[in-house]
């Protein structure tokens, strides 16, 4: 069997490193080759930052860290259809597999071949001006649109397949894949999707009108979204990871990738176990 090629991407942390020199060392022990991408880069401002690709042929690729370098790693892969597995540090993230004391059993477990992957859905946004394309990204979590500190409640106006929806008078709006429910949509009030719903989902930051609720759409949704008044210090982001200005000459389009992320699920490990840990729920079993 010719080497296999396994990418590594790590959180910019002490213990992090530590523990990535030690399984890039035991991966070469068993024959591996390792291609290292270090999450050095602090969010940038511009739609499509400079980043070097993932190479073709890798095997499956290793995230030690949390949620941020998870969505780092999504971002380096691309459209590569590559098995991805995150390896948490500190407290359980929703996008993590293992745990840091896990590392070595789960890794073992995914070079023997005892793993299964379960796509989950990306968001393709473009961004026009003036009929114009000046971003095209994809996100796994979430795409957002939030204003400044000091700017005023932006008017955002939502049509879904060409047909008006609602005008959002609010601090934001969050459109989240499935995975994403469980991040920034959550904290503003949005429900728990899960991964296999799908559905794509409107989450308003702040509503001044209460009556503007959370929404979910079907996964073949086209979302067009605009700010129906003049605004300033308004931004779009992708993932957290970057952003742009943008504003009322804008006109944002969101529907479903067809390029999934290929997450990498261990035996004996459910979504819901994450979701109880994380969320500390409680309760009796009967």
């Amino acid at each position: 069997m010719p080497p296999r090629t396994i990418g590594l991407v790590v959180k910019p942390d002490p213990n992090a490193r530590q523990h990535a020199d030690a399984l890039e060392a035991w991966l070469v022990e068993k024959g591996c080759q390792v291609v290292r991408l270090s999450h050095d880069a602090k969010p940038g401002t511009a739609p499509c930052p400079s980043l070097t690709p993932a190479p073709k042929g890798l095997f499956c690729t290793v995230v030690l860290g949390g949620d941020g370098t998870f969505l780092s790693a999504v971002r380096w892969l691309g459209d590569n259809q590559v098995p991805i597995l995150g390896v948490k540090f500190g407290e359980v993230g929703f996008l993590a597999e293992a745990a840091e004391e896990q590392i070595y059993t789960a890794v073992a477990t995914i070079l023997e071949g005892r793993f299964v992957t379960w796509p989950r859905m990306r968001l393709n946004v473009e961004v026009r001006q003036s009929e114009r394309l000046v971003a095209n990204e994809t996100v796994f979590n979430d795409v957002v649109i939030n204003k400044g500190a000091l700017a005023r409640l932006a008017l955002i106006t939502v049509h879904i397949n060409d047909r008006y929806l609602t005008d959002y008078r609010a601090d934001g709006l969050i459109l989240a894949t499935p995975t994403g429910s469980t991040a920034y949509s959550l904290a503003a009030g949005g429900p728990v999707m899960q991964p296999a719903v799908p559905g794509i989902l409107i989450t308003p930051i702040c509503p001044f009108t209460l009556t503007n609720r959370p929404l979910i759409v079907s996964d073949d949704s086209r979302i067009s979204i605009r700010l129906a008044e003049k605004s300033a210090d308004i931004m779009l982001t992708f993932d957290g990871q970057v952003g742009m200005p943008i504003d009322q000459s804008h006109t944002i389009v969101v529907q479903k990738s067809p390029v999934p992320v290929q997450l990498i699920a261990l035996p004996g490990r459910s979504f819901f176990d994450v979701l109880r840990t994380k969320l500390r729920w409680g309760g009796s079993r009967t």
